[in-house]
């Protein structure tokens, strides 16, 4: 997984946020304890060219610079409408999760 320091301060943010404490149901302590280990699994990226705008939503704009200044080998969202275009511009292939699972169980 890679994300730039925002991308992952606003997954922090986003999982913080009561609907979502509601969805997964950790406390405020096991989601710190959760960040911590998911920010120890992540490859930091720095962004050295910011490529906006490239896609729609301007909110998504940091998951697919992340992705281009992190040469991601796959950009995974449920959001392919949005990204595909910009995948395929700069040769990021655009999956679903599930998609992503089947290939890495072959």
């Amino acid at each position: 997984m890679l994300a730039t320091a925002p991308l992952f301060l606003e997954y922090e943010e986003v999982l913080k946020r009561s609907e979502q404490r509601l969805a997964h149901g950790l406390t405020p302590e096991r989601l710190d304890r959760f960040l911590s280990e998911l920010a120890a699994l992540t490859e930091p990226v720095e962004v050295h060219f910011q490529w906006r705008p490239q896609i729609r939503d301007a909110s998504d704009e940091m998951v697919l610079e992340a992705a281009i200044n992190g040469e991601a080998d796959a950009l995974v969202t449920y959001n392919i409408r949005d990204f595909e275009a910009a995948g395929e511009r700069f040769g990021i292939p655009v999956m679903r999760p599930g998609e992503l699972l089947k290939k890495v169980r072959r």
